[in-house]
């Protein structure tokens, strides 16, 4: 496949991300990431680019920016939700050290 194909599966792939981020699709999310990311390293290990005309290269750049919105739109979605996450996560951990801190010495 080349470079042009990759970018072009690649932004199929970051929409339908975007779709799945909107849809609080995770699993989905997950997946397509997943499929994306092996397109990179593949693109990233064809070695030197061949010479792309004018056309082509106006097409790459778009596809580019188009992923880079699909990305922007997915962290607008999953952002929010790892900020919840984590402050679920930090304040379970945040008890149970509560707990051992003060759990002895409250029951005595």
């Amino acid at each position: 496949m080349n470079a042009l194909a990759l970018y072009e599966s690649m932004s199929s792939l970051s929409a339908q991300m975007a779709k799945a981020a909107a849809a609080c699709d995770w699993d989905r999310l997950t997946l397509l990431e997943k499929e994306c990311a092996g397109l990179a390293r593949t693109l990233e290990a064809g070695g030197e680019p061949k010479r792309l005309t004018e056309a082509e290269r106006t097409r790459k750049v778009a596809l580019i920016r188009r992923i880079l919105a699909d990305d922007a739109e997915v962290r607008r979605h999953t952002e929010p939700w790892m900020e919840q996450v984590k402050q679920l996560l930090g304040g379970g951990a945040r008890e149970r050290s509560v707990r051992r801190a003060y759990g002895a010495s409250a029951t005595q």
